[in-house]
């Protein structure tokens, strides 16, 4: 089984702090179509002969796309790959995109997630952050989903933002709950060079928040979401039982994904590809028959580093017997040996035949990530 992403690279304007590849001139829109067809033809053989699990409409902005570009797309996927077995095809959507009558149409298409940017319900907040709906528009937006039969609704949040209080955090989420979507995540607010926001920083008209109030967001964040019945089954990802991410679930638990589109990441176990982030460059290559990737193999060792970055973020851990499986006695015996002091700190901890992080230990996971790593 195995996942397919398409990269929707389209925004009607630039959020402060997004570093995704993105573009907000609609002109590109009916060529980058034409191009996202054209490399899923070229590029269907990647996966092999597994079938689709999940398919994930990401982006940029998914929900700027219409019916009739949801009609080729899909039409398109039907040809190229095996969907009998798919369970999750999620939209990544903007609140004010998620009109009635936007909704109506997308009933068409086999979409069963969607997957809302709302990131705030504080309108200081979302001006902040240059987004560009409201906190009226959220919340209905949400409504009219579950009101037109799409209840698999998961929201993203952000924390962490300058002058963010505790109080404005626990009132972000209490604004979550009362809309009873299943699954919801939460990251924190990084600046990432080359975004408005870090130009903000480095003009000195921004500070981030200390690591004292981060980590306080953090532990609101899980108790919260606990006591209402939230599993946190990835660092920054909770679901209520059966409603985790399948789809990005499938990048933590090592199965094959292909990327489709400017900046699109693939994977397939051994190799990990990715295409260009520019537009022009990625059309044209695919108007030539030639995309214009990057690839990366992977050894031995890069995969066990991989095993352990991305296992140790979820609640389902590192097996040692997979360990010892995938990678040889080797590489888990040097595991354990590492493993075994942050075991008896209690920032590790045993469970169900796994090897997860403690609650202690989530609060400074990269650290015990890397304490893991071969190097």
């Amino acid at each position: 089984m195995a996942g397919l992403y398409l990269h929707i690279p389209f925004c009607a304007k630039r959020c402060l702090y997004c570093d995704f590849f993105s573009n907000t001139d609609a002109k590109w829109k009916a060529p980058f179509l034409s191009a996202l067809l054209r490399e899923m033809e070229i590029r269907k053989e990647y996966l092999g002969d597994e079938p689709l699990e999940t398919v994930y409409f990401g982006g940029g902005t998914p929900s700027q796309l219409d019916a009739a570009d949801f009609d080729r797309i899909f039409d398109a996927i039907a040809r190229h790959f095996d969907l009998g077995s798919c369970t999750e095809i999620t939209l990544e959507a903007n609140p004010d995109d998620m009109t009635a009558a936007y909704i109506t149409s997308l009933a068409a298409f086999p979409f069963n997630r969607i997957s809302m940017g709302i990131q705030s319900f504080d309108p200081a907040d979302l001006r902040f952050l240059n987004r560009r709906h409201t906190r009226e528009q959220a919340i209905r937006a949400v409504h009219t989903c579950q009101d037109h039969g799409l209840t698999n609704i998961s929201v993203d949040l952000i924390y962490g933002l300058p002058g963010q209080t505790p109080a404005k955090w626990a009132a972000n989420l209490e604004e979550a709950l009362r809309l009873n979507v299943p699954h919801l995540s939460a990251y924190h607010l990084i600046y990432e060079e080359g975004t408005a926001l870090y130009k903000l920083l480095e003009a000195g008209r921004v500070q981030p928040v200390d690591e004292e109030l981060s980590v306080a967001f953090f532990s609101t964040l899980i108790d919260t979401l606990s006591a209402a019945g939230y599993e946190h089954y990835e660092i920054s990802n909770f679901a209520r039982p059966g409603f985790i991410s399948r789809h990005n679930s499938s990048y933590w638990t090592g199965k094959k994904y292909l990327g489709l589109g400017p900046s699109a990441h693939s994977y397939n176990g051994t190799e990990r590809e990715w295409n260009v982030s520019s537009l022009p460059i990625y059309i044209q290559g695919m108007e030539k028959g030639r995309p214009e990737t990057e690839k990366e193999y992977l050894d031995l060792y890069t995969q066990y580093n991989d095993f352990i970055i991305t296992g140790l973020r979820t609640c389902w851990g590192i097996r040692p017997a997979e360990l010892r499986e995938k990678f040889g006695n080797e590489l888990a015996d040097y595991c354990q040996r590492q493993a075994a002091p942050l075991l008896k700190q209690g920032l590790l901890v045993h469970s169900d035949e796994a090897i997860v992080l403690s609650r202690q230990g989530i609060f400074i996971s990269d650290s015990l990530m890397s304490d893991l790593l071969w190097v």
